[in-house]
């Protein structure tokens, strides 16, 4: 518990003062935190509480607390909504309570794996995954490397996302469809409308590993940036996820707002178009989908 307290992210967002401190008195408090930091925990042990650390602030309490509003306030909700009505969350408190279970068991499936993995490749390699040091990268660093993982994350979220969680049956059904395609229909794409935030992880187990942890970790074990450029980079995709699956239309920023109506279009459309995030292989190969698979969902409310 002392190391999820004494994470510098932790402390940053919750000081109340943080916003009238100058930018120097920032970076010093960030780095003097940071420095204690790894030099008082095992570097592994500070990756896996700062990746708990981020989804639980960045994903599940935001997750919760629209999933309050969409429940609370239905009417008003749904004229927010991608779809109307539609896309409202069921108002079944034993439904949802199943969810909000499933979802919380894959967040502690991810960290663990991840923590897992992390360890297992500090014993074997004698070195951690991801760059731990006292040293803060430069701001250019950091920039670069967020580039590349980005357009890493896209490429991985598109196939795997195409090729393996929408598998076609045709032909006879294969282990990935088994396996990963099959679970995933049933589960995320279980009630039709846009999404909500819980559905990020309120998925099957090996579907929710592959959709949500592998396009993130994998492209930083391959280009190992420091922690801290990772820790970001966790942060800027959860609220990514958290905020373009909550099926709302009034999303601010263009690259938001459209993210969040191809999430829904992917969602309503269950699953036969707009498999990565940004949509730029979707425009290539022309699995993009229309705003008239939601004027669809919509008029059936």
């Amino acid at each position: 518990m002392d190391l999820l307290i004494s994470l510098p992210i932790l402390s940053y967002f919750l000081s109340p003062h943080v916003a009238s401190w100058s930018t120097s008195i920032n970076i010093i408090f960030f780095y003097m935190t940071w420095t204690t930091l790894i030099i008082t925990h095992p570097p592994v042990n500070v990756h896996i509480a700062g990746i708990l650390v981020i989804r639980v602030f960045f994903w599940l309490v935001p997750s919760l607390l629209t999933l309050a509003f969409d429940t609370a306030l239905p009417g008003l909700a749904a004229s927010l909504k991608h779809g109307g009505a539609a896309s409202l969350p069921p108002r079944h408190s034993r439904f949802l309570a199943q969810q909000l279970a499933v979802a919380l068991g894959n967040l502690i499936l991810a960290v663990a794996f991840e923590g897992f993995l992390a360890k297992a490749y500090l014993g074997f390699f004698g070195r951690t995954d991801i760059k731990t040091t006292t040293t803060l990268p430069m701001p250019m660093t950091v920039f670069t490397h967020l580039i590349v993982l980005y357009a890493a994350r896209e490429i991985i979220v598109y196939y795997l996302h195409r090729y393996v969680l929408h598998q076609s049956s045709r032909g006879g059904h294969s282990i990935l469809y088994e396996w990963f395609s099959h679970p995933h229909r049933s589960w995320a794409h279980y009630l039709g409308g846009a999404p909500y935030s819980l559905l990020v992880f309120a998925d099957h187990p090996l579907p929710s590993l592959l959709l949500r942890v592998v396009p993130v970790y994998l492209p930083a074990v391959l280009l190992r940036p420091h922690l801290v450029t990772y820790f970001l980079f966790l942060i800027l995709t959860t609220i990514e996820e958290t905020v373009t699956m909550s099926g709302y239309a009034a999303i601010p920023g263009f690259l938001m707002s459209g993210i969040a109506q191809r999430n829904a279009i992917h969602y309503a459309s269950g699953g036969g178009a707009n498999f990565g995030t940004v949509g730029i292989l979707d425009w290539l190969n022309e699995t993009g989908g229309g705003q008239h698979v939601l004027d669809e969902i919509a008029q059936r409310y």
